[in-house]
């Protein structure tokens, strides 16, 4: 089988076109991600490594379902082995622990749903607990782009098969920083939705109350699809909350902290000089940088590991660790035992909740309207240095992390300038819980300017009759190198009319008053192409600004109001496909 066109590193975006165009089919992206895990085997990427024997079943499916209505369709991803894949085991990273379920986590289910095809479980600092990926039974996760340096942790593995072309994009966990922190040393966006976004049912829980699902990509664009997919409300989840995250936009203002981070490690001035340079691309963006006191941050982040918040990993693990002696790793079980202290008692955590909802008013307050910006990590180190004191290094790495979902924020680790060659440098956006899109909107600046790489080749395009899937002008949007997106609607502000043409065709009218909400579709067409499509569009239909029913606005198809007069209104249907 012919795998030579397969990229190095894999987007969404361009597995879509390739496959649209037959340039490549999933067949040979698997076949080409198995061969790259054999390679790099001794780099401790995979628990479950990527293999036919579970993949061929979610590649059949695809034959059987509707390519246009599965915004991922054949788009490889990996799972981080603390979160269920059904028919496949899962460890966190202790083989004693395992267990196979019989259901895929709520977050896997709508990923498979959206025609996503899981490739494999990926390594972790065992049970979620360390930030280092040096601390598996499976092997320590290889830096991706210096052997030598840690990957960072406990979603290791996940953030290392993304960056090898092992995946488009995996699956990790965030309790203290682990969605991030290998993000930023493996050069990829590290998203973290807020507590409850994304269900976390099917996950070993490490802290239940804080754990997050979070996703790898190396571009924002596919960071977002994926949240399109994985978000949203989860009955049978007790800890999901309904956050609706909106279009992204700008703060008002950036905060940063008012004193030098404080970087450790051989790195440190690497690191130093690395964030300089950070905050100097970031005060020419154009938004008021102002300085914060965040002292009360790493108070609030000794919570965790240092108070009575890690009893809760202990009431979660403590009676398997209690039943097998000597099976955790040495360092994990260390950890984890340090939450059975009698001075972790009730009076303790009802003293640090008090604490912590004081810091988190305040943190809110702050950052309303505002994003906030740190180091995603306090240093890195070799792999070997980790080894030798594992306590130290992985307190040091968290030390700009810990407090995030303590503290109910949101926050994205996007790549800066490296600090040196092969050794990633990464910052992190921090906001409330219900200002996803304003971290989401500031990193597509600091990242792309105005001209993200996604968005500066392409654009949204909204189609709302024959051009869209099935339809006879279908065709058109495939000549003009177009890719469907997503089913939307318009806001409640339109006129549907059927033309009286030869064929009958719709006709999309904003109206002042009295309107309904209209059924379309948003493809994604190269810039390049979208000149020669609009030169076909006939009279009297035309081109210009659609709102959708979020309060969006894209370009598309819309009608001379004029047309109405000889026309059938069709609002009342709700769009074309109903006619």
């Amino acid at each position: 089988m012919q795998t030579m066109n397969v990229p190095k590193t894999l987007s969404i975006l361009e597995l879509k076109e390739n496959y649209q165009s037959g340039a490549l089919t999933p067949e040979m992206v698997i076949e080409q991600i198995i061969k790259r895990a054999a390679a790099d085997k001794d780099m401790n990427i995979w628990i479950t490594p990527p293999s036919w024997t579970f993949i061929r079943p979610y590649v059949e499916r695809l034959k059987t379902i509707n390519r246009e209505q599965a915004p991922l369709w054949g788009i490889p991803f990996a799972i981080k082995d603390n979160i269920d894949l059904a028919g496949v085991p899962t460890t966190a990273g202790c083989a004693e622990f395992a267990y196979t379920p019989d259901e895929h986590a709520t977050v896997v289910q709508r990923l498979i749903d959206a025609g996503a095809i899981p490739v494999g479980k990926a390594n972790l600092d065992q049970f979620a607990t360390g930030l280092v990926g040096t601390r598996s039974p499976y092997g320590e996760t290889k830096n991706a782009l210096n052997h030598d340096l840690i990957s960072g942790g406990s979603s290791a593995g996940s953030a290392v098969s993304v960056a090898r072309g092992q995946a488009a994009f995996s699956l990790g966990t965030d309790t203290a920083g682990s969605g991030r922190v290998p993000a930023g040393l493996n050069r990829l966006i590290g998203y973290k939705p807020s507590l409850g976004a994304w269900s976390v049912k099917g996950v070993v829980p490490a802290c239940a109350s804080l754990d997050c699902v979070t996703v790898f990509a190396n571009g924002l664009h596919d960071a977002d699809l994926v949240d399109q997919a994985a978000r949203g409300f989860d009955a049978n989840d007790p800890w999901s909350r309904k956050i609706t995250r909106q279009s992204a936009a700008l703060p008002k203002k950036v905060y940063v902290p008012n004193e030098l981070p404080l970087f450790y490690g051989p790195f440190a001035d690497d690191y130093k000089q690395a964030w300089q340079k950070a905050i100097s691309k970031l005060n020419e963006l154009g938004i008021p940088v102002e300085t914060l006191d965040v002292n009360y941050l790493s108070e609030a982040a000794s919570v965790l590991y240092d108070g009575p918040w890690v009893a809760e990993r202990w009431a979660d693990l403590g009676e398997f660790i209690m039943k097998h002696e000597d099976v955790a790793f040495p360092v994990t079980e260390a950890v984890l035992r340090s939450g059975a202290k009698p001075d972790y008692n009730a009076a303790s955590v009802f003293k640090a909740m008090h604490s912590l909802q004081i810091f988190k008013q305040k943190a809110h307050q702050q950052l309303e309207n505002a994003v906030l910006i740190m180091p995603t990590a306090g240093g890195t180190w070799t792999r070997e240095a980790v080894r030798e004191n594992p306590i130290e290094t992985n307190s040091q790495m968290g030390l700009y992390t810990n407090h995030c979902n303590l503290l109910d924020l949101c926050a994205i680790n996007i790549p800066a300038e490296d600090a040196a060659e092969n050794m990633p440098f990464g910052i992190t956006l921090f906001s409330g819980n219900e200002d996803e899109h304003l971290i989401t909107g500031l990193a597509d600046l600091f990242l792309y300017g105005h001209r993200a790489p996604e968005r500066k080749k392409t654009t949204l395009v909204a189609v709302c009759g024959l051009h869209m899937r099935g339809c006879p002008l279908e065709k058109q949007m495939n000549e003009h190198r177009a890719v469907f997106i997503r089913e939307a609607k318009t806001a409640p502000h339109y006129q549907l009319i059927q033309l009286n043409t030869a064929p009958k065709k719709p006709g999309l009218i904003r109206m002042n008053k009295n309107g309904s909400s209209i059924e379309l579709e948003l493809w994604e067409m190269p810039i390049s192409e979208l000149g020669s499509f609009v030169s076909l569009i006939p009279a009297p239909l035309g081109f210009g600004t659609i709102e959708l029913e979020d309060g969006t606005h894209v370009q598309g198809f819309l009608c001379e109001a004029s047309a109405a007069k000889d026309s059938e209104d069709i609002s009342s249907l709700g769009g074309w496909k109903y006619v």
